[in-house]
């Protein structure tokens, strides 16, 4: 990468060469620019490029806000936002309402409590001797003559079928659960045509129908899972005095179980499959973890550091307001580019290099930090270390396919390889 030179003057965040690899850019950006203005879609916007600036922005929930009205999502016209609310009233959908990731505390502080009543430490760590099994079951199904599409046949089916068993979806229900999946973060960082956004919106009401179906038998027929514990999730007014204790409203319990899925879903697929592309560009680390496969943990956060799926959230300046010697108005819609900040060399020396025994190993900012910091960390951390832990048992060793192409999707906040073939030798 340092032999490649980039130009940031013409820099547009949706170009398919920024998303192919914008890593370069990020770099020229903390270099040059660390708050850097451009726009997307003509709206104007600021990229927050380095370290210390994202992670004092991130904590720093009193002058930037996470309401900007459309969590990941690109801001819609008057026009698309008309036709979306006709469309939820047709279709009998529930308002969509801020509860984890596009609220500002105090408000959110509730949810989160909430959730951590619902979906508690216990309950991750009993998911474990699921993953495995789903692992071990889908490495035992790979084509017997070595080569394997690994992001349709490991990364996509992993977190779909473990996020499913965490919340009871059926077998039966899978295709639809995925494609759900896929509606929920159609929208989040690219440009989606109105009838394509309407699309997904439909989906979205589907997804929303079926759980709220599923949420009414609970009330009437309680299980040991995530969905009765949050409709008896409450506050309890002796820790916190200040804070609500009724219930969650149906449409809170939608709007959590929606971020659920993607934080449990969609950033474990992409960077599954970003860490076996790293572990086949240094094969030593294959080797060293065959010898040692205590390392998959440190692996695992080396991993979402260099790559860091979500590579960016929304931020508003709610006041006037400095950063690194620029002037940042009130009204101003920020990213804070996580991607970027996991690179800064100065957090991060050689941060272009993937190394999982450096010093720094946690430092990174892929899951965020304070109010904000991602809800499916714990369970995200498990299905990829226990994933590691099985490839490593099963897998000989393996090279990338020749006919790879290394196609990014077309997003600047969710970012992932279209596919990724390898082939393999068994153990």
């Amino acid at each position: 990468m340092s032999d490649v030179t980039v130009d940031i003057e013409n820099f547009k965040l949706l170009d398919p060469a920024v998303q192919q690899c914008p890593h370069l850019y990020y770099e020229k950006m903390r270099e040059e620019c660390p708050v850097y203005a451009t726009e997307v879609e003509d709206i104007p916007i600021v990229l927050v490029t380095k370290y210390e600036d994202v992670l004092e922005i991130i904590k720093d929930t009193d002058t930037f806000s996470s309401q900007t009205g459309g969590g990941a999502a690109l801001p819609v016209n008057a026009e698309l936002a008309d036709k979306i609310r006709q469309l939820y009233k047709e279709e009998g959908g529930y308002n969509r309402v801020g509860t984890m990731l596009t609220i500002d505390p105090p408000e959110q502080t509730r949810y989160r409590k909430l959730v951590n009543k619902a979906f508690t430490a216990r309950a991750v760590s009993s998911l474990e001797p699921v993953i495995r099994e789903i692992s071990a079951g889908l490495i035992d199904s790979f084509d017997t003559k070595g080569k394997v599409e690994f992001v349709k046949e490991f990364a996509v089916p992993l977190p779909v079928r473990t996020i499913a068993k965490a919340l009871n979806v059926p077998e039966d229900r899978l295709a639809d659960f995925k494609r759900w999946s896929d509606d929920n973060i159609a929208p989040i960082g690219t440009a989606l045509s109105d009838d394509q956004r309407l699309v997904h919106e439909r989906g979205i009401i589907e997804f929303q129908h079926y759980f709220a179906e599923q949420f009414e038998q609970r009330r009437q027929n309680p299980q040991e899972d995530i969905l009765t514990n949050l409709l008896n999730a409450r506050i309890d007014k002796d820790e916190d005095p200040d804070l609500p204790d009724e219930p969650l409203t149906m449409e809170e319990m939608l709007s959590i179980i929606s971020q659920l899925v993607v934080a449990g879903n969609e950033t474990s697929t992409k960077t599954l499959t970003e860490m076996m592309l790293l572990l086949a560009e240094n094969p030593e680390q294959w080797r060293m973890l065959k010898e040692d496969p205590e390392r998959a943990g440190k692996v695992v956060e080396e991993t979402v550091r260099m790559t860091t799926p979500t590579q960016g959230f929304w931020r508003f300046a709610k006041n006037d307001v400095e950063i690194s010697g620029t002037k940042i108005p009130a009204g101003t819609r920020l990213v804070v580019m996580f991607a970027s900040a996991n690179r800064d060399e100065n957090i991060f020396p050689d941060g272009n290099t993937f190394d999982p025994d450096r010093s720094d190993l946690f430092s990174h900012l892929a899951f965020g930090k304070g109010a904000h910091y991602c809800l499916g960390a714990s369970l995200a951390r498990l299905e990829l270390r226990v994933a590691l832990e099985e490839l490593v048992k099963k897998i000989d060793s393996f090279e990338l396919s020749e006919s790879n192409d290394f196609e990014y999707l077309p997003s600047f906040m969710l970012r992932g390889l279209k596919s990724l073939e390898i082939e393999i030798n068994p153990a």
